[in-house]
């Protein structure tokens, strides 16, 4: 199972943001942060450690209307999807959302499993968007130009669809290892003929590719039956 993934829910209404965090951290899909304001919501974003991989915003926050705060932040160059709560479900409520530059557009009050779903298609769509970015050790990881960057040394390094896939699986599993055959699974689909050894192929070219000495993996490693990806290794401190 993939890694809790990280979303901000920017509400001022207290009790909603933490019924909706609670609710949405449950099954460990999802990793909620919350936000009262547009200001506080600015401030999170703009953390040196910030990733969020999708924002609930709601329109009406006391410091600004949330539409407002949603085109600031795509002029900001904020990829991520934006999905908007609003209590105004009207035609040209919904046009001026998705004008300012939201993703989708839910009103108040919504069924969790509608929003849980809408959510996941938003984010699906994202992973595979030219707009998708990771950051992997000293990389600059871009799933659908299957990519890494280091910017450090001006090196590109690309990658294979397998390796794409299994790079993302890994890195999605949060730090947690993934074993052989629910990595070969995912990668080459449970019908598959395919061997572990396959895979173990792949990561050793992986390893070529990424490790700077690969026989003393740090990025990559090998844990609990099956792999392990640390993303932060190697990363330079802000």
């Amino acid at each position: 199972m993939a890694g809790p993934r990280p979303l901000l829910i920017v509400d001022d209404d207290v009790a909603l943001r933490q019924t909706l965090a609670e609710q949405l951290s449950l099954d460990g899909e999802f990793s909620p942060a919350e936000a009262a304001t547009a200001e506080e919501a600015q401030r999170m974003l703009a953390g040196a450690d910030a990733r969020f991989d999708a924002i609930l915003l709601d329109i009406g926050l006391p410091d600004a209307d949330g539409r407002d705060l949603c085109v600031q932040l795509r002029r900001q160059g904020l990829k991520v999807p934006i999905i908007m709560l609003t209590g105004h479900g009207e035609e040209q409520d919904v046009v001026r959302g998705l004008d300012a530059g939201a993703n989708d557009y839910i009103a108040k009050p919504f069924r969790l499993n509608e929003l849980l779903a809408r959510l996941r298609a938003q984010l699906r769509v994202y992973d595979n968007s030219e707009d998708a970015v990771f950051l992997i050790g000293p990389y600059t990881f871009r799933p659908s130009a299957k990519l890494l960057l280091e910017q450090a040394r001006n090196r590109k390094i690309r990658l294979t669809e397998k390796e794409c896939a299994i790079l993302k699986y890994l890195y999605r599993a949060g730090g947690r290892p993934v074993g052989r055959q629910i990595l070969l699974n995912e990668v080459w689909g449970y019908n598959s003929a395919v061997t572990t050894h396959t895979l173990e192929t792949h990561i050793y070219r992986l390893r070529q590719k990424i490790e700077p000495d690969p026989a003393n993996a740090k990025l990559l490693l090998t844990e609990g039956g099956g792999y392990r990806l640390d993303a932060k290794a190697g990363q330079v401190a802000a």
